[in-house]
């Protein structure tokens, strides 16, 4: 008996366009994932008139930002979801396109796009707050019933295995003790599972690298985007990897695969949706 597989990528694009032109799409239907997040799209809809934006044989579904060529989120699936929300609700994830889910059956998969706080003192306090909304909304999540996979750009290194420089940048946006602390919490009492490292404790295993220096040459880098799911759809997860032979963004797609078997029929791999 076949054993039924899930390819899951997640990618912050660092603008969908951008991605495009360096050929994310054409790795990426060389890929044939069954659900695609993204975030950082960086455009509305209606700038997306290109058919590569609604690639052939996925559902495609974006949440924009309200700020015109800032933040947003996109989801591509075979399968069409039972339901998509473009957001949680509050506004302060919702008017940046901060938030996707599409749910399949008993599982939800999200595109989340976490606050930076790198930018300003006022900005990292936004990222505060949406940590303090978000960790009762995950507890309450984990416990409903259904599985989740929420995928994206956390903008957190959780561990000192997940950057390379972590001694100095103990006080940076993004390794601040807080936020380690609140991810302590999220894999922790609130009952979420760091996928990715579920399946690979290795050093050095980065999704991001600054495009200052030579960061990604010396591979200085920081693993800041994960799957972060419920426990019974992560102990699925069968295959991790990072995809760094071609260079779409500041950061890498992280793939993973999953012993699970999306409800409904998919798509016919020709046929265009929008």
């Amino acid at each position: 008996m076949k054993i039924p597989s899930m390819k899951v990528i997640t990618l912050n694009a660092n603008g969908i366009r951008a991605a495009a032109s360096k050929g994310f799409f054409d790795w990426m239907r060389e890929q044939d994932p069954d659900l695609v997040c993204i975030q950082e799209t960086k455009a509305q809809v209606h700038q997306l008139q290109d058919r590569m934006f609604f690639p052939e044989g996925y559902h495609c579904w974006y949440h924009d930002a309200l700020k015109p060529g800032y933040s947003g989120t996109a989801i591509y699936s075979r399968h069409q979801a039972d339901r998509v929300n473009h957001g949680l609700g509050w506004d302060v994830m919702d008017h940046e396109g901060r938030w996707l889910q599409a749910d399949f059956g008993k599982l939800s998969v999200v595109s989340l796009y976490l606050q930076s706080g790198s930018s300003s003192e006022e900005r990292q306090e936004v990222k505060f707050q949406a940590m303090d909304y978000l960790l009762p909304r995950l507890r309450e999540l984990a416990a409903d019933g259904r599985e989740y996979i929420i995928c994206g750009d956390w903008n957190i290194a959780h561990q000192k295995i997940d950057l390379k420089n972590w001694r100095g940048n103990q006080q940076q946006s993004g390794f601040l003790p807080q936020e380690r602390a609140w991810l302590d919490e999220v894999f922790g009492t609130a009952g979420w599972v760091d996928v990715f490292r579920r399946l690979d404790q290795r050093e050095e295993q980065y999704t991001w690298w600054s495009n200052r220096g030579q960061a990604w040459a010396n591979n200085t880098g920081w693993r800041i985007d994960y799957h972060v799911a419920t426990p019974g759809v992560a102990g699925t997860a069968r295959s991790a990897s990072i995809y760094k032979d071609q260079r779409f963004s500041d950061h890498a797609p992280l793939i993973m695969e999953y012993r699970y078997k999306l409800p409904g029929r998919k798509i016919p791999k020709g046929a265009k949706s929008r």
